[in-house]
């Protein structure tokens, strides 16, 4: 590739997500919420999702809750996905705890670890069922003590206002009360509002559409904390000539299948191993409903391809630039641990043919509400982490103060705050 063809690998997603114009919807939508509370939500629901309900609806009942029911394979497979997420982020939470540390005589500093006030957790509907999203971002929520949670989840397409009744097993398993049906953006901002039914929260996490990730991006300018990014899915594969082409195939189908705005990329050392991709990618399409051909020949077309490269080195160069929400390595068992070692830009990165994208989503237990459109960068995915803040705590003794006190008057001085230098000069020291 060259420059300009490199580059445009690597600005995937953003144009779409920062549209002037959708912007300016999203915001005109916002601002509608704002001073319209619940009026506006159930307008956005009847306009955007041909859903009509009244305000009095828009809270999923306890009755509803109670009553929502799965078959014994998902219920299983639910417990089995919530547990491996509670090993994960407890044992991460074990790891985050309060500190301190005497960095001289007289003088302890530290922090302590406490949860955010409260959280509002967006799962989308639409293009699928998502009760994965719900319990990745919910169990992390819940283990870290976030006391106050709101679930929000836009109704199945084409009902009359029903919810997808996985994702309200979900929140019935994990003890969550707070669950609307709301549009996306119209959604997000009741959450950070707040509105007669819907409770203000102070964060708001959750994947979504260009439209959803604007309305979240945009409520930042209101004080509501959010992450940066979770939009349209994205995965890329590094591979050498050791890897099965059969399997490789299968796993680059997974993120695939998402939507026509995914983007799926294959880093490899062997143009066998592409040619031998296509075919089976072709045979393996043919397989699948033609929604999700359609969507996965977008994503491994247009949106994503094959980069054949001269070397692993230039393989993990392209990794760590393209930084991917989902990264698999697919590598000579002699090469694995070297290549993995090197790779720091992605959202996960799964080790070997045996850790397919499709287990980390639903069951491994890593989290898998990643960054996206290259924003793994400079953050992380969604963990017990992201609903904790840190307050630093310092006690400094007089011997201690007054060892620091000649350097703070020099600095108050010199930045000029009089005040600064007193509470010193005051004290005798």
């Amino acid at each position: 590739m060259d420059g300009a063809a490199r580059a445009e690998l690597m600005q995937r997603g953003l144009d779409d997500i920062f549209d002037d114009d959708l912007r300016r919807s999203i915001g005109a939508l916002i601002d509608d919420v704002h001073e319209r509370g619940d009026a506006a939500v159930c307008d956005a629901l009847a306009k955007f999702d041909a859903i009509e309900v009244e305000p009095s609806q828009l809270r999923i009942s306890a009755d509803e809750l109670a009553d929502a029911t799965v078959s014994d394979d998902v219920d299983r497979a639910l417990d089995d996905a919530i547990e491996h997420l509670r090993t994960f982020n407890e044992a991460q939470l074990e790891r985050l705890e309060d500190w301190s540390i005497e960095s001289e005589p007289g003088l302890t500093v530290g922090e302590k670890v406490t949860p955010i006030a409260s959280a509002g957790l967006f799962t989308p509907s639409g293009k699928a069922s998502y009760p994965s999203v719900a319990y990745q971002l919910a169990v992390p929520a819940t283990v870290a003590g976030v006391p106050s949670l709101a679930l929000a989840v836009p109704p199945v397409p084409g009902g009359s206002g029903e919810v997808d009744a996985a994702v309200l097993v979900v929140c019935r398993k994990l003890g969550i009360d707070d669950v609307f049906r709301v549009n996306g953006p119209a959604g997000i901002a009741a959450l950070g509002f707040g509105t007669e039914s819907i409770p203000r929260v102070r964060k708001i996490v959750g994947p979504g559409s260009p439209a959803v990730t604007i309305a979240q991006v945009e409520m930042q300018r209101h004080g509501v904390a959010t992450m940066m990014l979770l939009g349209p899915t994205e995965s890329l594969v590094v591979a050498d000539e050791s890897a099965d082409a059969k399997r490789l195939a299968a796993d680059l189908l997974i993120e695939a299948e998402h939507g026509t705005d995914s983007s799926v990329v294959l880093v490899t050392t062997s143009g066998a191993l592409v040619d031998a991709t296509d075919a089976e990618l072709e045979q393996q399409l043919a397989s699948l409903p033609a929604t999700r051909s359609e969507a996965a020949r977008a994503s491994l077309g247009p949106n994503g391809g094959a980069v054949l490269v001269d070397d692993l080195d230039a393989a993990v160069d392209i990794a760590n630039e393209f930084a991917p929400e989902h990264l698999q390595v697919a590598v000579a068992e002699e090469y694995l641990d070297d290549v993995v070692d090197r790779l720091d830009n992605a959202g996960e990165i799964l080790v070997g043919q045996h850790t397919p994208f499709s287990a980390a989503n639903f069951v491994i237990g890593c989290p898998a509400s990643l960054p996206t459109s290259g924003f793994a960068h400079v953050a992380s995915g969604i963990t017990a982490d992201a609903f904790l803040k840190r307050t630093a705590v310092a006690r400094a003794d007089s011997t201690a103060l007054a060892r620091m006190s000649s350097s703070v008057l020099a600095l108050a001085d010199h930045e000029g705050f009089p005040a600064h230098g007193n509470a010193l000069r005051l004290r005798n020291l």
